[in-house]
């Protein structure tokens, strides 16, 4: 099987990545990997869809270190393959991480996603799926009863408003963004900066406005979920609990948070069973939920991060059971003649 992962540069591609921890199990179960980044679609004139792959030059590393520094060596091979070549397009890029700086990069992945599939290729997570959640406007669709009360608005007088009417605090943070990045707890709608922190997040967007949740102190739980139901090996989870660094309201590890062990409970089953119609109907493979209370904070689709950090936990390389779903995948298209859809596919 040929996988390629489709992520934001190769230049920021790190050792700590959940997708070196993929490439690397494909690896050892016997697979071909290449990375592809938005520059390197190539639609002919003949409608053959190519990509200009990057791929280990005879390697087969086995420890992340050195997996990055071969991808990123000056004698890593480039090679322009046909898509229909490609048996996964495994789409692993931020959108938001390009909406400022590279704008016509931020949609790359779903729209020639969805050409990769029509082109034979099994893409996920599903490419129309991934189209309908460019921004967290995606998570205001599913069940109310799993979300924080929640405002989106670029009124800074509707935003005074909703912050007087929760005072136990609000969170504000962009509608378009990850990785904790311009996230702010408000206490009251008269704070000095909350001015300035309006015109700093609602300078790139819409802002959502969040009842702040009194748990959230304690960190949040990032869960996976594959093929819309929760991630397991035996009676372990793929989880971590994400806390805070002191005086911290943000709980991203990028944010200096830290990993540790996540107990979850029939509670926090129940919320995952509450989202999985949705996430099968919109063909989402592989998800991160991140979970405080009984509340939803937000649903990842595009980069969900932390199998490292789960490795390091409970020794289980949880890398391995999405690889072998991946394989599975094939299998089932190839026993049907090609007959089901990528959506369809991309859950099974």
């Amino acid at each position: 099987m040929r996988i390629a992962f489709f992520v934001n540069s190769i230049e920021l591609e790190t050792a700590s990545y959940t997708t070196t921890s993929l490439a690397l199990a494909a690896l050892s179960r016997g697979h071909e990997i290449c990375y592809v980044t938005p520059a390197d679609f190539i639609l002919r004139p003949d409608d053959r869809l190519m990509i200009r792959a990057r791929s280990l030059n005879g390697t087969k590393p086995k420890k992340p270190e050195t997996f990055i520094s071969a991808l990123k060596a000056d004698d890593a091979k480039m090679s322009v393959v046909d898509v229909s070549e490609i048996d996964v397009l495994f789409l692993r890029n931020d959108p938001s991480e390009d909406a400022e700086g590279r704008p016509w990069a931020a949609n790359v992945g779903a729209n020639f996603g969805r050409l990769a599939s029509e082109r034979g290729a099994i893409v996920v997570n599903d490419p129309s799926g991934l189209s309908l959640a460019q921004n967290k406007l995606y998570f205001q669709d599913f069940p109310q009863a799993v979300r924080p009360t929640t405002l989106i608005s670029k009124n800074i007088e509707e935003i005074r408003a909703f912050i007087d009417d929760h005072r136990g605090g609000v969170i504000l943070k962009p509608l378009q963004g990850s990785g904790g990045k311009n996230v702010f707890k408000i206490k009251s709608s008269d704070e000095a900066n909350l001015n300035q922190i309006f015109e700093a997040v609602s300078e790139v967007g819409y802002l959502i406005a969040q009842s702040y949740l009194p748990e959230a102190t304690a960190g949040d739980i990032r869960l996976f979920l594959m093929n819309g139901r929760p991630l397991v090996r035996g009676d372990v989870y793929a989880a971590f609990r994400r806390v805070p660094a002191k005086g911290e309201v943000r709980s991203n590890i990028h944010a200096s948070g830290t990993a540790e062990a996540a107990a979850i409970t029939p509670a926090i089953l129940a919320i995952a069973e509450k989202l999985r119609p949705k996430l099968i109907d919109d063909g989402m493979f592989l998800v991160g939920l991140d979970i405080v209370g009984d509340k939803v904070l937000e649903i990842n689709v595009f980069t969900p991060g932390g199998l490292p950090h789960i490795q390091a936990l409970h020794k289980i390389d949880f890398a391995e059971e999405i690889v072998i779903a991946l394989e599975n995948k094939l299998a089932i298209r190839e026993a049907y003649g090609g007959t089901l859809s990528n959506r369809a596919l991309a859950t099974l």
